[in-house]
């Protein structure tokens, strides 16, 4: 079953796009797994069920896909625009278990997404470790974003320059996101948020995956070498690819074989 629609958010005092794929017998099977699928800068909700092949991955799984809809404000309470992070963590779960049979447990819960939307799963899974079991972060962006924000104060002509109008469209953003300062806090770096929980016994289990011709790559990498040195359940697989719908596609799929295993 697809629905594709809007839904009243009390947080964004908006209506906001949202898609769900839920198996045809979910009523029939008892509470089914939840996962929180997030797009990426240039996508919405329809992104996953339009680009991939979720539809035939999820016949495997008896579970539930959200997929909402952020627009480019990189999951987060925006400084000038809306509350995403308290909507996509918060709100939007409360919605889809009101709605859908889904399992109020842990470990029956998992966000997943791909770059922009792997930074969201990632923030959210780790600033909430007791609301997600999962993580399934694809070709994410930003890891290191205290590092990208504060190249950008002290570059931002530069990056006009050479960027074109992608680079003045996430400047932007950023300046949305964050302020005219491109203000940051420990909740907006996935390092930081890493070490802080990494000595609990209770935190989300985690697999990435980036492609080897990815841009974002090496950073991907530098993260995994970080999260290695901390006691955690983690797990990175990088394979050709480059950042585009089949490597997430295939992304995916790897991360849902993780996460049923």
């Amino acid at each position: 079953m697809i629905v594709r629609g809007n839904v009243y958010s009390e947080v964004l005092h908006i209506e906001t796009g949202i898609s769900v794929l839920a198996p045809d017998t979910h009523r029939d099977k008892g509470s089914c797994k939840v996962v929180y699928l997030f797009h990426g800068l240039h996508g919405d909700h329809n992104s996953w069920l339009d680009s991939t092949m979720l539809q035939t991955l999820a016949k495997d799984y008896n579970a539930i896909f959200v997929m909402p809809e952020v627009g480019r404000s990189f999951y987060a309470d925006m400084k000038h625009g809306y509350d995403y992070f308290t909507y996509v963590s918060e709100e939007l779960p409360e919605i889809s278990k009101k709605v859908f049979n889904i399992s109020a447990k842990r470990e029956d819960t998992a966000v997943m997404g791909c770059s922009m939307g792997g930074y969201g799963a990632l923030k959210c899974a780790l600033t909430k470790p007791d609301q997600y079991g999962f993580c399934g972060a694809i070709s994410s962006a930003c890891l290191f974003i205290d590092e990208h924000l504060n190249s950008l104060q002290k570059n931002a002509d530069y990056w006009l320059k050479t960027g074109g109008p992608e680079a003045e469209a996430i400047l932007r953003d950023f300046y949305a996101i964050f302020g005219n300062d491109l203000s940051y806090t420990e909740g907006d770096e996935i390092i930081k948020l890493t070490r802080k929980i990494a000595s609990r016994s209770v935190k989300p289990k985690i697999y990435a995956a980036c492609g080897t011709e990815d841009p974002l790559q090496k950073e991907n990498i530098r993260f995994k070498d970080q999260i290695e040195k901390l006691e955690w359940d983690y797990t990175y697989e990088e394979w050709a690819g480059v950042h585009d719908w089949q490597f997430f596609n295939d992304g995916l799929n790897k991360a849902l074989q993780v996460w049923y295993s």
